[in-house]
């Protein structure tokens, strides 16, 4: 009898908690990511799905995550966070704090993603960095591998939502795919005609090797080069060698990193000096996009062009 008291008593106050004609359909879910292109892939996949929320922490501010530390606006998102939708691939250093603490289930988006072996740091600051893995993170620079991210994504939210929400979010997944598939075969055209023109990329951050790869552009140096952290006299002389030995017409940097060392390289050679985005950050995707993908598919389709305006003569559209 005491059981059964217990019981009713227990449903009862359940039912109070609850307000009056909530089901569990109507209750929001929460959906916090790390980083921009997870947000873009969360975004993909809950495109039309009600009472989801999703929202990212403010690592588009800088140009590395290694040097990313959580925020109180962060702390608060993460606090309310249903899901939390990484980037993974060791990137995510500063989030170990906060997932200790945490109750939200977490996604992964490189789960499934091929990595590409990290091509380690160089003789300045950033060699106490711990990538926390012997893999390069920034896999979403290939659009292939981006849809390997959207795939995660779909694959971690469909018990979380439930089967009434399956179908939308399998075809919102379908549309990026082919989105994205796009991108890459018309990227892949863009570039062609650029073996022609000795079109070999020097970067100043470590973030392209995925993108370079993805597109068959040879990568012949990569140094990690921010404000604060510049590279070593060591790097400096190696990277002016390679564009006198290969008649380079153009070095690149990042839209958010240091350029100091690249102007310097381009006063020395006579280089042109050009910015390419990693796409940590970017636009809040607009209503009459084909898919909420579309953002980070025009950041891929400007580094192209921006690419094939460096090494080509004729006018890029």
């Amino acid at each position: 009898m005491k059981r059964i008291v217990a019981l009713l008593l227990c449903l009862l106050l359940l039912a109070g908690c609850a307000p009056a004609g909530q089901d569990e359909q109507q209750v929001q879910v929460n959906i916090v990511a790390t980083t921009y292109p997870a947000y873009l892939a969360a975004l993909t996949v809950t495109e039309g799905v009600d009472r989801v929320s999703v929202s990212r922490l403010d690592t588009g501010s800088v140009s590395c995550l290694h040097d990313y530390t959580l925020t109180v606006s962060d702390m608060k998102k993460l606090s309310r966070a249903d899901v939390i939708v990484m980037n993974g691939a060791g990137m995510e250093d500063f989030m170990s704090d906060a997932l200790a603490t945490s109750t939200a289930a977490v996604i992964d988006c490189s789960e499934g993603v091929s990595l590409l072996p990290a091509t380690g740091h160089h003789d300045h600051d950033h060699e106490h960095h711990d990538h926390d893995s012997h893999f390069d993170g920034h896999y979403w620079m290939d659009p292939i591998q981006m849809a390997a991210a959207v795939d995660a994504v779909l694959t971690g939210l469909l018990p979380l939502l439930g089967e009434g929400h399956a179908a939308t979010l399998t075809y919102n997944a379908s549309t990026a795919h082919l989105l994205l598939n796009q991108c890459y075969t018309s990227g892949l055209d863009a570039v062609q005609d650029l073996s022609a023109a000795n079109a070999q990329l020097i970067t100043f951050h470590d973030g392209f090797a995925y993108f370079a790869a993805a597109f068959g552009l040879p990568l012949l140096a990569s140094i990690e080069e921010e404000a604060g952290s510049e590279a070593s006299a060591k790097e400096i002389i190696h990277v002016t060698e390679l564009v006198r030995e290969y008649e380079l017409p153009a070095i690149f940097t990042e839209v958010n990193g240091s350029d100091a060392t690249a102007r310097a390289i381009s006063r020395e050679t006579g280089c042109g000096v050009y910015a390419l985005s990693t796409i940590m950050d970017g636009r809040e995707p607009f209503a009459d996009d084909l898919s909420p993908i579309t953002p980070y598919i025009e950041a891929i389709n400007i580094n192209l062009a921006t690419i094939v305006g460096a090494f080509s003569p004729k006018e890029v559209e």
